[in-house]
């Protein structure tokens, strides 16, 4: 006979947290979203910990090298797609890796024997106007000179004239050597009373470019995720198919965590793959498994070794998973049940293992709600597609900018692997759909609005910690009368002002 679950499969929109007693401790400020990402031992640190409780999706929609480096500013990891080539995503991975606070890897970059015109162009396509000059044109060539606008007037050069005629050459340069720290380098430009200091190794090959106002933006970056050598901290997603190869470039690459991107992560799939990584890498490399939506399902991926467990299924807003198969749960139901099971698994073993709330999220305060239930971090796509640095095109449709946003299980994205049962190398059918979601601007303002909505609502329930939150949490279940009393209702609204996500 079959299994019934006598409760309702719910979502976050059936909850609502009831305050708590506030001390004159709560204030926004004294707030901690420090959060665990992998799995550790009682009395002991994790491995890896973020400063934001949030994690972009692994989707070709969302997370790019852009996106891994914006999001690792704010505190965050960006796990960038793994529908792409492994020499692609092992590419990406590099790119964010190469990325240090305060040092940035030059992205215009020209030889000597270019033109003004090249100039132009690239300032054009660019919008940078300090341009590297090296021997073969690429950011990592040997330093040769610099162009600025101060080099060269338009009105005054022909178009065709050599970018070696007007350049600032490498002998009237300040440059510092490799190594040189970020405070150093700040130290330089201002005692030279320069805008930019070019970083050149032994061979005088460039390194990175440091702006005096990127050191400013550093310093404002307070919550910047960084590894032992002030790189970024960067995910990636893999399959349960060609993960021999995948791994080892994508480690190789210099990425901090993996996760198996996978519809159902209740299979034995997964457990091949975990087995692999940790026969291969021991427990170096860190790796996440999923999605789940039961005890059985998180008991499963810790016993196969995940450093993390992701529950879900079916509660994207691009997924129809669901409509298609007549599977998955309720996100509230699922990630309430999972955290249970993690706390229980803990009491048993002595081992946090961390789990990661994935879909189901409408608005900013169903992250809160997600946390208040026990999820340690939350994974997010609609809502990371919406900003300037996501990898889609801004589009404009009946007057007003939106963003393209398509599912990994859609027929533009063809991700076969990450709803593979065995057989054929091919979607049988699609479990996404191709859409739009309204732009919103850029990824730090808004980020730092949600993270802003969490921290109140936790001083609401007397937390200051996230653990402190899930302890003291009081939730609700709510009726449908009350979720139209929940918003603004019978009045006449003069406009619509909620900057509430989305809308």
């Amino acid at each position: 006979m079959a299994t019934y679950f006598t409760e309702p499969s719910r979502t976050f929109s059936e909850y609502l947290l009831v305050p708590g007693y506030s001390s004159k401790e709560c204030m926004v400020d004294n707030v901690s979203l420090k959060t665990p990402v992998v799995k550790f031992k009682k009395g002991e640190e994790p491995a890896l910990t973020m400063n934001i409780p949030l994690v972009s999706a692994v989707m070709q929609a969302v997370s790019d090298d852009k996106m891994a480096v914006a999001l690792a500013k704010e505190g965050g990891i960006s796990f960038i797609f793994g529908s792409q080539s492994i020499e692609s995503q092992a590419a990406m991975v590099a790119r964010a890796k190469a990325y240090k606070a305060g040092f940035v890897i030059s992205d215009s970059n020209i030889s000597p024997e270019s033109t003004l015109q090249d100039i132009l162009n690239l300032k054009e396509r660019t919008g940078h106007s300090t341009v590297a000059v090296t021997t073969d044109g690429t950011a990592q060539g040997k330093l040769v000179g610099m162009v600025t606008s101060r080099d060269y007037r338009v009105s005054r050069l022909d178009r065709d004239v050599k970018v070696k005629e007007f350049m600032t050459p490498l002998d009237q340069l300040i440059y510092a050597p490799a190594g040189t720290t970020l405070k150093e380098a700040n130290d330089i430009i201002w005692d030279n009373k320069i805008n930019q200091l070019p970083i050149v190794d032994d061979e005088g090959r460039l390194q990175y470019l440091v702006f005096r106002k990127d050191y400013d933006s550093h310093k404002e970056n307070k919550n910047e995720l960084l590894d032992a050598q002030k790189r970024y901290v960067v995910g990636a997603g893999i399959n349960t198919r060609d993960f021999k190869e995948r791994v080892p470039a994508l480690v190789e690459a210099g990425v901090d965590i993996l996760c198996i991107d996978s519809s159902e992560g209740y299979s034995e799939w997964q457990k091949m793959t975990l087995d692999w990584v940790r026969e291969t890498y021991g427990d170096t490399v860190k790796i996440g498994a999923g999605n789940v939506v039961d005890a059985e399902g998180f008991r499963f991926l810790a016993e196969c070794g995940a450093d993390f467990v992701k529950v879900g299924i079916g509660g994207g807003s691009i997924c129809i998973t669901r409509e298609q198969k007549g599977i998955g749960r309720g996100q509230a139901s699922a990630v309430i049940e999972v955290a249970q099971a993690r706390d229980e698994y803990f009491k048993e073993t002595g081992i946090y293992i961390p789990i990661c709330s994935d879909g189901g999220i409408v608005y900013d305060y169903h992250m809160t709600l997600a946390l208040a239930m026990g999820a340690d971090f939350i994974m997010l796509g609609r809502y990371f597609a919406r900003f300037d640095e996501s990898p889609t095109n801004k589009v404009n449709i009946n007057g007003s900018y939106m963003k393209e946003y398509w599912g990994e299980g859609s027929s533009r994205a063809r991700n076969w692997q990450r709803y593979d049962m065995g057989g054929d190398a091919k979607l049988s059918f699609e479990e996404g759909v191709d859409s739009y979601v309204p732009y919103a601007g850029s990824l730090k303002d808004n980020v730092n609005l949600t993270t802003s909505k969490i921290r109140s609502t936790m001083c609401n329930c007397g937390a200051l910690t996230i653990p402190e939150l899930q302890k003291k949490a009081k939730l609700t279940l709510v009726s449908a009368t009350s979720l139209v009393e929940g918003s603004a209702h019978d009045v006449l609204l003069k406009e619509n002002s909620s900057n509430n996500y989305p809308k």
